[in-house]
């Protein structure tokens, strides 16, 4: 086993949306950088930015009801859901700067409009839906909105799982038709194809082994060259650690204090694909439901159309799945060996509040198929178990932490950015929503890491973010035209500017 040693300016461990997205902005302020990226698999976006391991839902609270929720005083808190949204817009604004200058191809081939629909049973969700309608559609950026609790309409919004359902039951629906479905496999290959031709280096089948700081200040990366079985290393004044759920243990291995009393709990996903073509022309939206009481928020039940590798398709789920890896392409070790000293306590304290989410995820896992399609037929009341095939999706690391609000060993649902004190090195941990908040959440990098460079990169920014440093809920005006540009530029269905509607 023979060692390399390189220096570079910047290095990216893991190929997915994250590294791509930050890889691709820094290209566009500092060409003259050097970056090296390393993946451990043969190719870039085939962990959680892979189509089949992820939702593929633009998140922008269109559709997701767990984005707001009821206050005691019965009215409705939007605020993360207002969030979501205007952290999606600039993504899309970005993706449409990458279009319109020819960095990247086709738009179609990553992202498709697809109608986002929140859709609830019972007497006290259409209660909730109607509050949360209400308290969505006075705000400029979820302009357009529709709400039905009449059978007729939801009949044409929703002729699949209308048919044959009891007349009897309470039963409403919300819809936007400016929601998208997004490939962000697709979009990170086509990232990634984009910085190899500005000569970034990126090393599939390389594994990085440990990250530990020099003396002088800079960062070592160990890496593994699998396919040559040599071992390499690789110093960079700053690292990026985009790895999905192997994060952790790399963020570990670095010793920074901000890593310290931190812990991660494994949840997989399992999703039902339909292989009937009939039943899916039936259906052509994402419609999301509410979770049931004691499930993560990644379990929110949806049944969504989705375009996989140019083909329509059909998913339920997902149903929450247990394993002790990190990644699909993980160990079974991976969950024991992050249980270090500085984190046991936080990890030990999790698991006694966390007693509710265990049993929920035991139940999951022993189910039959046939259990889950009784859940599936809550959406679609006369399917048959022979029309739907099981698919293992991907493995999410919630973040545990020790926050104020919480107390010791919180179960944090969302994403995470840990960086060091003088900004040298950061790591992406958490899950949903993600790869839709990709580009707001490297700029945030940049912003944390790069403070000196940011006033001169701030034009070059809003070139590519016009919105950049607004909010666009406080600025209807740019927010219509962000809209019609981002629309043309992806080719997606434009906001109509109608004002809620009531059916």
């Amino acid at each position: 086993m023979s060692n390399r040693v390189t220096e570079t300016e910047v290095i990216l461990i893991g190929a997915g949306i994250m590294s791509a997205t930050l890889g691709t902005l820094l290209k566009e302020l500092v060409p003259e950088w050097d970056i090296t990226v390393f993946e451990k698999l043969d190719k870039a976006g085939e962990e959680s930015s892979n189509v089949w391991n992820n939702a593929g839902t633009g998140h922008s609270a269109l559709c997701e009801l767990n984005y707001t929720s009821e206050k005691p005083d019965g009215s409705m808190d939007i605020s993360k859901a207002i969030k979501v949204n205007e952290q999606f817009q600039v993504s899309k604004q970005f993706w449409a700067y990458l279009v319109n200058n020819n960095l990247i191809g086709d738009p179609q081939q990553f992202i498709m409009s697809l109608p986002h629909m929140s859709l609830v049973q019972g007497e006290d969700n259409v209660t909730f839906l109607k509050k949360r309608f209400k308290a969505l559609s006075n705000n400029p950026l979820f302009e357009g909105m529709e709400y039905s609790d009449d059978p007729k309409t939801l009949v044409e919004w929703l002729p699949l799982i209308m048919q044959d359902r009891p007349s009897n039951e309470a039963i409403a629906a919300t819809k936007m038709d400016t929601g998208t479905d997004v490939n962000f496999g697709a979009l990170t290959r086509m990232l990634f194809e984009h910085l190899q031709s500005k000569n970034v280096e990126i090393n599939y089948k390389h594994s990085v082994e440990d990250v530990k700081r020099t003396s002088d200040g800079k960062w070592e990366v160990r890496v593994h060259d699998m396919e040559n079985d040599k071992l390499e290393f690789h110093t960079s004044k700053f690292v990026f650690i985009g790895g999905g759920g192997g994060s952790l243990h790399l963020l570990q291995k670095s010793s920074i204090p901000e890593g310290r009393h931190i812990g991660g709990f494994p949840v997989s996903g399992l999703f039902m694909v339909c292989n009937n073509p009939e039943i899916i022309e039936k259906h052509n939206a994402k419609v999301y439901g509410k979770a049931k009481v004691g499930a993560p928020p990644m379990s929110v039940p949806h049944l969504d159309t989705r375009y996989i590798d140019g083909k329509r398709s059909l998913l339920f789920g997902p149903y929450a799945g247990f394993s002790p890896k990190f990644l699909k392409t993980g160990s079974l070790f991976d969950l024991a060996t992050s249980v270090k000293p500085n984190n046991v306590f936080t990890m030990l304290a999790a698991g006694a509040k966390q007693m509710p989410l265990t049993k929920y995820l035991i139940t999951q896992v022993m189910q039959s198929k046939e259990k889950r399609m009784e859940e599936l037929r809550e959406f679609i009341p006369d399917a048959q178990s022979k029309d739907w095939d099981l698919v293992v999706a991907g493995q999410r690391v919630q973040v545990i932490k020790d926050t104020e609000v919480g107390g010791k060993g919180t179960l944090q649902f969302g994403t995470e950015v840990i960086t060091s004190e003088d900004g040298s090195i950061a790591a992406l941990l958490g899950a949903s929503p993600g790869a839709s908040t990709a580009v707001h959440v490297m700029l945030d990098v940049l912003n944390r890491c790069y403070p000196q460079y940011m006033e001169a990169w701030e034009p070059k920014i809003k070139e590519m973010v016009p919105s950049y440093g607004l909010s666009l809920m406080d600025h209807p005006e740019l927010l219509k035209d962000i809209h019609k540009t981002t629309a043309k530029a992806l080719g997606l269905t434009e906001k109509e500017g109608k004002q809620a509607v009531f059916n």
